[in-house]
């Protein structure tokens, strides 16, 4: 029998509810003031416990796994993106690492459906035309936008998210196509109504909306370049809730200046929390905070799942949620 708890550093404040059931399992160190960690400490938390509890904004690099000598065990994340943590290093150090994936989904795919609504009918800009009393009466000609049926609607990775959105985006009467690393089943195909372009260039230049939705990979880097970002029509609108830098922020910034893009939502950037001054000033972006999974329900059913995956790892058990690097 075990005689003393587990040990769990929780690097940022979590749901109430969430933080109570990691106190009553386990040994749990919280942190208390809710601000993000500096690299020292995160070491020294990392060098303190059994279990590393951090979230997507914590960069777990190799200096920190190695700070946690032979007590580290687990690092159970707090989020389905795992960029953050050196896989690698943690891997050939013998340390399990586990995600919350799944939970999110509805949530990022709800937010992204709001952005391909509001940025197309200038929700954002007529909201802020309200509160800053300018409105003076209904015109025909006045704050139109662009209707979303029957367009093309692009989604650039066709992992769960991006099959979320296509089943909204049906509702709404979009076209669903798609461009991923691999074809999705025949069945899913039928099911979304989606069809496949394995060229990601040709995708581009035919949709009137695009929807970025992979995973953030050495190879998912300014995957939409400058270069790229110039295959968009005119008349195109882009949607970024994935990761900030699979998007170069600048290339997109230049085109809505230029008014070669007609318009983007965005609730990821390239260098957050900083976002390129120039998105924020311009009407036709909506700039939301990183939004996506913040919901009570999502929070908590995220910190459940973390909560499942150290107690698992606790019993001896294999974590249904542990991540798999294959070393080369």
């Amino acid at each position: 029998m075990r005689k003393t708890k587990t040990t769990v550093s929780v690097t940022r404040a979590l749901p109430k509810s969430v933080e109570d059931r990691l106190c009553a399992l386990f040994d749990a160190r919280l942190n208390e003031e809710g601000a993000a960690l500096s690299h020292e400490a995160l070491k020294a938390a990392a060098a303190s416990c059994d279990v590393l509890a951090p979230t997507v904004t914590d960069k777990i690099d190799a200096d920190i796994i190695k700070a946690g000598g032979d007590r580290l065990k687990l690092i159970a994340n707090f989020g389905a993106g795992i960029d953050h943590i050196d896989l690698e290093t943690a891997a050939k150090a013998g340390i399990t690492v586990t995600n919350t994936p799944d939970v999110l989904t509805a949530d990022t795919a709800d937010i992204a459906m709001a952005l391909i609504l509001a940025v197309p009918r200038r929700l954002t800009e007529s909201a802020r035309i309200m509160r800053e009393g300018k409105f003076t009466g209904w015109s025909p000609t006045w704050m139109m936008g662009n209707s979303i049926s029957g367009k093309k609607l692009g989604i650039v990775g066709m992992g769960r998210i991006g099959q979320a959105i296509a089943r909204r985006a049906r509702a709404f009467g979009l076209e669903i196509h798609y461009h991923n690393r691999n074809r999705v089943s025949a069945a899913i195909e039928e099911e979304l109504g989606a069809l496949w372009w394995g060229d990601l260039d040709a995708m581009l230049g035919n949709m009137d909306i695009v929807s970025v939705n992979c995973p953030k990979t050495p190879q998912t880097y300014h995957l939409l370049d400058a270069e790229r970002l110039s295959k968009l029509p005119r008349h195109g609108f882009l949607v970024n809730t994935s990761r900030g830098d699979v998007i170069d922020e600048k290339a997109l910034a230049d085109l809505l200046e230029q008014g070669a893009l007609a318009g983007a939502g965005l609730d990821v950037y390239e260098h957050e929390p900083m976002a390129d001054p120039r998105l924020l000033r311009l009407d036709n972006v909506v700039a939301l905070p990183h939004m996506g999974s913040s919901t009570i329900e999502t929070r908590i059913a995220m910190g459940e799942k973390m909560i499942i995956n150290i107690k698992a790892f606790e019993d001896g058990h294999r974590p249904p949620d542990r991540v798999i690097l294959a070393l080369t």
